[in-house]
């Protein structure tokens, strides 16, 4: 194993093993702190999902850092700690805390910092990170209801989560390659700073920071970043580049929509697959609260629509919405309230049937995946940028493909089906 990767939620743990198998690394991911029964022979890269990105720090540290000890044990000559292309954090953490304990644990002075993924118009320019054609602090990730972004800068945004120093690398350089990339990191240390958020506004950009980073020990980033790691590697003679799968040859059974996502892409491809006609669930929270709706419910509901299309669940509302119950039912409460209930609606459909399952959502898709006990997932084809079918390792044979809520097109519920075999 070369890379080690640490993934701060499910979604985006998936969304980084697939970029790295496009680019040729033979790529797992575990939903666990790999130990020394977890089989990892054969493979280049394994990524661990935690589910770091809004525990309490000290909670995502110790993770963190656990996950960081098992990997470098397997023998990763490089960490990885991914985390989501919008930065989602507060200015308590979590990104800041758990960069600042992996840097220490490897004795290293210094780690890029860079979410952007241009091919899902997330772009950084003069350290502010722009959603599209709006700062971060202007999109709708402004109004999270858990990590709300109001400042687009992220030196700033980092600096307030870090006693550590941080810098940045401007276009101006990014813009004249890998060589002035690997100046300014030494440049960077040289002035005592430890992190360093670098520019970048294309997949160009992107390669060449991956391969002035092929000295440090540490890499943090989205998924974007790992377009230029694998090639290091395949330069040192370490490996040897592997074809990215096509189709994913898929578990005979039933199809099913799970989105918890609130978010504006995600209400998107919800009314889309409403309008073609995909049989739809609203999930009510009230009538989760009142014990008048439980996840057998839905299982059942599932069960009695037409086989020859998916079913479609989902919890999914606007910002005014989701504010209403929180403030009903508290911030936290709500959250876990409507994920567990959707958890326990797919480990009832698999019961019946439902083997391939669409989840949208970071927070909801750990909570199914845990619900369903998959420990492993092998890589499958891309359906949209960031966004792969999966196939889980162990246990019950599923094909799943697991969305970050601001991920895929308008047609996403509806198109992704046409890659399984």
């Amino acid at each position: 194993m070369l890379l080690g990767c640490i993934a701060d939620d499910l979604t985006g743990a998936t969304d980084l093993a697939l970029m790295l198998t496009r680019a040729g690394m033979r790529t797992v991911q575990v939903m666990q702190v790999p130990d020394a029964s977890t089989k990892l022979d054969g493979f280049d890269a394994v990524v661990v999902a935690l589910k770091t990105r809004t525990c309490p720090v000290e909670e995502a540290v110790s993770l963190s850092l656990k996950s960081a000890d098992a990997l470098l044990a397997l023998g990763a000559k490089q960490l990885f700690f991914k985390y989501c292309s919008t930065f989602d954090s507060t200015d308590q953490g979590n990104i800041g805390p758990v960069a600042e304990a992996l840097l220490d644990r490897l004795g290293a002075d210094l780690a890029l910092v860079c979410p952007a993924f241009p091919t899902n118009k997330r772009t950084v320019y003069m350290g502010n990170l722009f959603v599209g054609d709006v700062p971060l602090a202007e999109s709708p990730m402004k109004d999270h209801p858990l990590t709300p972004m109001r400042d687009s800068n992220l030196v700033r945004v980092l600096q307030r989560q870090t006693k550590l120093k941080v810098g940045l690398v401007p276009f101006a350089v990014v813009h004249q390659g890998a060589a002035a990339v690997s100046e300014a990191f030494a440049a960077a240390t040289a002035k005592g700073e430890s992190f360093v958020v670098v520019d970048a506004i294309t997949d160009q950009h992107l390669i060449d920071m991956g391969t002035a980073a092929s000295g440090m020990r540490l890499v943090t980033g989205g998924s974007g970043v790992a377009l230029g790691l694998p090639a290091n590697f395949i330069r040192q003679g370490l490996m040897r580049a592997a074809k990215a799968p096509e189709q994913l040859k898929a578990p005979k059974g039933r199809s099913v929509i799970i989105a918890g996502s609130c978010s504006e892409a995600t209400r998107g491809q919800v009314a889309a697959a409403k309008a073609a006609g995909i049989p739809a669930f609203e999930v009510d929270p009230s009538a989760i609260q009142r014990g008048s709706l439980a996840g057998s419910e839905i299982a059942a509901w599932a069960q009695k629509q037409p086989a020859d299309k998916p079913a479609l669940i989902y919890s999914s509302a606007d910002p005014d919405t989701v504010r209403k119950v929180q403030d009903k039912f508290g911030r936290d409460a709500a959250g876990s309230m409507i994920e567990q209930t959707l958890a326990a609606a797919a480990q009832a459909m698999v019961k019946v049937g439902f083997t391939r399952m669409i989840v949208a959502g970071g927070e909801t898709s750990g909570a199914v995946v845990n619900g369903l006990g998959v420990t492993a997932l092998e890589i499958g084809p891309e359906i949209d940028p960031g966004v792969p079918w999966t196939r889980s390792i162990g246990g019950t044979e599923l094909a799943l493909a697991l969305k970050s809520g601001n991920f895929g097109a308008p047609d996403f519920f509806l198109k992704a089906w046409d890659r399984l075999a």
